[in-house]
């Protein structure tokens, strides 16, 4: 171990599980909405696990928070008010730090013509200053091949009106969908573009298990074709001046996302709501934290103070692995001293097995930086299989 402990630094993340249709590709806790959402019940839920989680480790209210991020699901089914409630409630009871990095995910559909501008208003005045929008193509025949709830026109005129309101906008964007050449990826791309828009993630679609796709999967564009969507779109938006600075992640200057950022490097966050995960550092080691996903289970086990499905801890001998597969997404990587610090290990332990993986090729090792090659970057898994 090494000899001293440092505490990372602290984010949130808050979960909201409710989606007005499931996407065929979506393998995230979400569950299409049966009616009124509970929005009260919910807020509250959030608040009483905060206050379950401070009551068990009182040291979180003293740990400044960088970022908190609101996912899902759809956060922005949920009204502004109740928004305004939710983050009122975290600052009462945690230290956000002045810079705080407040981001609200949003999907374009729920967002129509006559609410859109004055919806996204109210948010920002509620404390919300970045906001990341669902929009995955500006092409209506590849919205619907992924059973999107919005069309094409309705993304353009969500990121025109978060361009405008927001200080830092993200767009998601996909490639490789049903259907999809290479001219449309890259008109997207050029489209994404066009809003002056803050950051850009960008994924290729990929098929996971339990979901509608995996069941019925439909006919994708060839692996060797989805490469080269991959690299044209990266392409486009490094001559525009974007930065990748992360495998799917691309930002302008002081454009990078703060809370994912922390996430690869290995920091803490603090996971509320149903289905969230969580990461807390502590003298004794490193914690892992699972709450209940269904909706209704993760409502009733609150209110008895129990919304904590799991909670774990880390063992040593997988603090190494577990650092490794977030930091070496990074195109920065990471630094001796940042692996010792949010690990709590002796990095010159690590160094053999970093040095295999430079020897084929994989990462670059200095005395200063560690970081993935672009051999690396596109075969990360094998280079993690290489480190273990």
């Amino acid at each position: 171990m090494a000899e001293r402990f440092f505490l990372p630094p602290l984010s949130v993340y808050l979960h909201f599980p409710w989606c007005i249709q499931k996407c065929p590709y979506c393998d995230f806790n979400s569950h299409e909405a049966r009616g009124s959402l509970p929005e009260a019940a919910y807020v509250a839920a959030l608040l009483a696990d905060l206050d379950a989680e401070l009551a068990c480790h009182a040291e979180l209210g003293a740990r400044s928070v960088i970022s908190v991020f609101m996912g899902g699901g759809t956060p922005s089914l949920f009204s502004a008010e109740k928004i305004a409630r939710l983050l009122a409630g975290l600052r009462a009871r945690l230290l956000l730090s002045e810079d705080a990095e407040i981001t609200l995910e949003a999907n374009p559909g729920t967002l129509r013509e006559e609410i859109s501008e004055k919806k996204m208003w109210e948010w920002r005045e509620a404390g919300v200053n970045r906001l990341s929008l669902g929009i995955q193509s500006f092409h209506d025949a590849r919205l619907a091949a992924l059973g999107r709830i919005h069309d094409a026109e309705e993304g353009r005129r969500a990121a025109r009106d978060a361009a405008r309101i927001f200080p830092r906008v993200n767009l998601d964007l996909m490639y490789g969908l049903p259907g999809e050449t290479l001219e449309e990826a890259c008109a997207d791309a050029r489209r994404a573009l066009e809003f002056g828009v803050t950051h850009l993630s960008c994924y290729q679609l990929s098929i996971e298990p339990h979901t509608a796709f995996a069941a019925v999967p439909p006919d994708l564009p060839e692996e060797d074709l989805c490469a080269e969507m991959g690299e044209a779109m990266s392409g486009i938006f490094l001559r525009a001046g974007f930065a990748r600075y992360e495998i799917s992640a691309f930002a302008r200057e002081g454009g990078q996302c703060r809370h994912n950022r922390n996430y690869w490097e290995f920091g803490d966050y603090l996971g509320l709501g149903a289905g969230a995960h969580g990461k807390l550092s502590f003298p004794r080691g490193v914690m892992r934290q699972e709450r209940f996903s269904r909706p209704e289970t993760y409502l009733r086990r609150v209110k008895f103070g129990g919304a904590a499905r799991k909670n774990v801890r880390v063992a040593e001998a997988d603090l190494p692995l577990e650092f490794l597969m977030n930091a070496l997404r990074l195109s920065d990587g990471f630094s001796p001293a940042l692996y010792a610090e949010r690990t709590g290990l002796l990095y010159s332990a690590l160094l053999p097995r970093l040095e295999r993986a430079a020897a084929l090729g994989l990462l670059r090792v200095t005395p200063d930086r560690v970081w993935a090659t672009e051999l690396g970057r596109r075969f990360l898994n094998r280079l993690l299989e290489s480190l273990m």
